[in-house]
């Protein structure tokens, strides 16, 4: 089975719009919008790479901007065109994250890549995915790239459910130095700082924002669903108040690297 086959499966049996409305993935949302919002001004044209069903897509869209998607996944495409109203300024197409070559250069004011880096496996590819993005923005234009980060998920994953040494005996992780390896069939890539760092280096872009998207959301996953609406805003408030300390970000699942193009 090839990679694509692979996320294919997973996204037909996975529901990633209900996903992001949960307590604990609009944490991820509403972090992602907030820092959107620095850049947003009239007339800004939008590109989402990997738009999944289009939560981002929509949301954007339904504020007045020009958005353009693109979307390996079939099924995921079909959701996003049935969620997407009439008169919304949004297309979407499908296409691989590696090759835009149906988009021109410096289109975009701002192009968001938040699912493709999930589904890299290689530098090569990664590297591929970045340079697109950056090619079809604008000078000056802004790029939000996000990633899987490995060590939350080697806690939770391997420690808090006792898993550690079955994913040791599987090779999908040192346990000297408790470095990380995925393959296609395990979904999704998982980085660490330095690596971002290394891939983001490569090109001629200056780096604004590192965020902790989720921060310790999903260690505290039970905790944060069951939240009353007055517990869940002061959480929301720390969590923005928080999320760029660079002492946070190692223990957030997802997270978010802001930059813009020379």
């Amino acid at each position: 089975m090839n990679s694509h086959n692979y996320l294919d499966a997973f996204y037909r049996n996975y529901d990633e719009e209900n996903r992001l409305r949960s307590k604990c993935g609009m944490v991820e949302f509403i972090t992602t919008m907030h820092f959107l919002k620095r850049f947003l001004k009239p007339e800004k044209s939008i590109l989402e790479v990997g738009a999944g069903t289009g939560r981002y897509s929509h949301e954007l869209a339904q504020k007045g901007y020009r958005v353009d998607a693109v979307e390996l996944i079939e099924h995921n495409i079909e959701e996003f065109k049935k969620r997407t109203l009439p008169d919304e300024p949004v297309t979407v197409r499908q296409g691989d994250a590696t090759d835009l070559s149906f988009f021109q250069d410096n289109t975009y004011d701002i192009t968001l890549l938040l699912g493709p880096m999930y589904h890299l496996f290689t530098t090569e590819d990664q590297e591929q995915a970045l340079s697109e993005a950056i090619r079809v923005t604008k000078k000056g234009g802004i790029i939000f790239v996000a990633y899987c980060m490995s060590d939350p998920a080697v806690l939770s994953m391997g420690f808090l459910n006792g898993k550690i040494q079955e994913i040791a005996k599987e090779g999908m992780i040192d346990i000297e130095t408790f470095k990380t390896f995925s393959r296609p069939e395990d979904i999704f890539a998982l980085y660490r700082k330095e690596n971002i760092e290394d891939l983001r280096q490569k090109f001629n872009v200056t780096p604004l924002h590192f965020i902790a998207t989720d921060g310790h959301t999903h260690f505290m996953r039970e905790k944060v669903e069951h939240m009353n609406d007055e517990v869940y805003d002061l959480y929301i408030k720390y969590h923005l108040a928080t999320c760029e300390r660079q002492d946070m970000v190692g223990c957030s699942h997802h997270t978010l690297d802001i930059f813009q193009k020379n």
